[in-house]
């Protein structure tokens, strides 16, 4: 696998020193496998792709970021921060009671943060609803992103949203994947054959290899919403 160290961003942050972010963060409810095993999609996303900045956050014309695999948010939170949205001063605080960082990011109490995850299986729905929304407010250029877990495909709530969102052509949606072999049931055929099923668009790519995610995110998709399957290490059963 090969990662893309050097990129940087306009704070001079590398994605070289966002472990040291995260490791910022600590506790005993930290999921660290669930961040890590993000951390890569999420720096391309930020990095390369998201029309969004800690001034446009609130613009309606900026693209949205939906984290629906909410839970371990560490490297969410550590590239919030190398990206201007957070002080990398409350970082520490991540999981304290007073602390706006909880182990599911909240959208009143984080910059940039556009909805508040929980139970799996809400993001990809509401990412649904997002993109109907602009387009019914006729915002056409505003992308629409969202980050899911493999295992979140057990939730049944998924499977409609990706036979809705085919069906309707909702091309601004745009979602990322991560594949790190969590999920109990899976869908058979692989997740990528589920989407193309439902009339996506399809690409499935090494979830360290930034070029390829990248060429992935950017690939065109018209008439049809867009699925990336970032594949990772296998998930430590222990």
């Amino acid at each position: 696998m090969t990662t893309n160290a050097t990129a940087t961003t306009t704070t001079g942050t590398r994605f070289e020193d966002l472990p040291a972010l995260m490791s910022l963060m600590t506790g005993d409810e930290k999921h660290g496998p669930a961040a890590t095993s993000t951390l890569d999609a999420l720096w391309v996303l930020y990095d390369r792709v998201l029309r969004v900045t800690p001034d446009t956050a609130d613009a309606q014309d900026r693209d949205r970021f939906l984290l629906s695999k909410g839970h371990g948010p560490m490297a969410y939170y550590a590239v919030l921060a190398a990206k201007g949205f957070l002080d990398p001063a409350v970082l520490p605080s991540f999981g304290g009671y007073d602390s706006p960082l909880g182990h599911h990011p909240d959208r009143t109490l984080v910059p940039g943060v556009e909805i508040a995850s929980g139970s799996l299986g809400h993001g990809l729905p509401l990412a649904v609803g997002t993109a109907l929304g602009l387009r019914a407010q006729g915002l056409a250029d505003p992308a629409v992103w969202v980050l899911v877990g493999d295992a979140e495909f057990d939730e049944g709530s998924n499977a409609e949203a990706v036979a809705f969102a085919g069906a309707y052509g909702l091309d601004r949606l745009h979602v990322v994947v991560i594949d790190n072999s969590s999920a109990t049931h899976g869908w058979q055929g692989g997740i990528a054959q589920r989407f193309a099923a439902e009339g996506w668009s399809t690409a499935t790519v090494d979830g360290r290899d930034h070029e390829a995610l990248y060429r992935a995110y950017a690939t065109e998709h018209p008439g049809r919403p867009h699925v990336v399957v970032a594949r990772v290490e296998p998930k430590d059963p222990h």
